[in-house]
């Protein structure tokens, strides 16, 4: 059977049976293949929305898991984590997908108990337009929240000259760029900065969403890549495939061993090691700042929001995939720039779906 052609394939019957049967049986056999051609093509749909962070290797999952699942079509709407918590709850799609998890007070607005799947692992980078540099610049987790905050206000400020001894850095005017809607991506980027500033945790403290007190917004991933490109002598923070895709420039960050650290899925991966040892039962957890003298700062995991009970067909389906996003989907990751799961740790998330109650 032809599957990526049924519609020749019911002609080329018809052309057989035509042959031998007379006119008015023809046409009832075409509106019996015709029939059977969609009940065997039809498939059960999935709705997720949420997280823009890990996008780029969720739509390449969806679109290999759709060869290897035919009778399951995956729709996902790239909204950011805040939007995707939202719809999650109401039950407007089937999975969620976030970067910061869910809090307790959200997990409290739930009508049955969630299950947070960890998928890969991310950086979120600080990207720039800064052309006239051949190198990449280095930043410390001071200067990014005096940044962040408005106090730095010049490229050349002598808190950046001195992390970039010999770069000869512009005079321009630094230009903001943060996330306007609720960002798991701004959630990792705010807890980093809390953690490494009390000035920050007082004054703007993390969530997927802040008051900002300064720049100006993009919506998505996708909107602060974008803007920043088109923007000289600006910065933002991405997810690092967003930085790469629009052919970006973005810094190195100082660890708490006191290396600059390029974001990359080994830095990432290495951020995530002392965390494995105390990972909670539920999985959330935060690995920003991380000891380790190889550990990039601002990494976080990302997940796929899920009930704990599900029903039947589609929750077969979706359990499924799951399965497969843990398992066959991790080598997919390195190559779009994610850092995929420890082994050690896939294995816990594998027990953890095969907890998830179809009814």
């Amino acid at each position: 059977m032809n599957k990526k052609n049924p519609k020749g394939l019911t002609r080329a019957c018809i052309g057989l049976v035509g042959n031998k049967l007379g006119r008015k049986s023809n046409i009832i056999f075409s509106i019996l293949i015709t029939f059977w051609s969609i009940s065997a093509y039809s498939a059960i749909l999935i709705n997720g929305a949420g997280a823009t962070f890990p996008y780029p290797l969720y739509s390449k999952w969806f679109s290999v898991y759709q060869k290897v699942d035919p009778s399951a079509q995956i729709n996902y709407q790239s909204i950011g984590s805040g939007g995707g918590i939202r719809q999650f709850l109401e039950k407007t799609v089937d999975f969620g997908a976030t970067d910061s998890p869910m809090t307790d007070e959200q997990l409290s607005k739930s009508s049955q108990p969630v299950i947070h799947i960890p998928t890969v692992l991310g950086a979120v980078v600080l990207t720039y337009n800064l052309p006239s540099l051949k190198q990449p610049l280095k930043l410390s987790g001071e200067v990014i929240v005096e940044i962040f905050l408005g106090k730095i206000t010049k490229w050349d400020d002598p808190k950046i000259a001195a992390l970039n001894t010999g770069v000869a850095l512009p005079k321009d005017a630094i230009l903001v760029v943060h996330r306007s809607d609720g960002s798991g991506t701004t959630g990792i980027f705010t807890d980093y900065l809390s953690k490494v500033s009390a000035e920050w945790k007082d004054k703007v403290g993390s969530g997927t969403a802040v008051n900002w007190p300064t720049g100006l917004g993009g919506k998505g991933n996708e909107g602060v890549a974008g803007f920043v490109k088109q923007s000289p002598a600006s910065i933002g923070y991405v997810e690092l495939i967003y930085a790469k895709n629009n052919v970006l420039t973005y810094a190195m960050v100082k660890n708490q061993s006191g290396k600059f650290i390029e974001p990359s899925t080994h830095s990432v991966t290495a951020s995530a090691a002392g965390a494995l040892k105390t990972m909670p039962a539920d999985f959330r957890i935060s690995i920003t700042n991380a000891n380790g003298k190889d550990a990039y700062p601002i990494s976080g995991f990302t997940y796929l929001l899920v009930y704990k009970n599900l029903t039947k067909p589609k929750g077969n389906h979706l359990v499924k995939f799951l399965r497969w996003a843990v398992q066959d989907g991790q080598k997919l990751a390195e190559p779009l720039e994610y850092a995929p799961l420890p082994k050690s740790l896939a294995t816990k998330v594998l027990e953890k779906i095969n907890g998830i109650i179809l009814q």
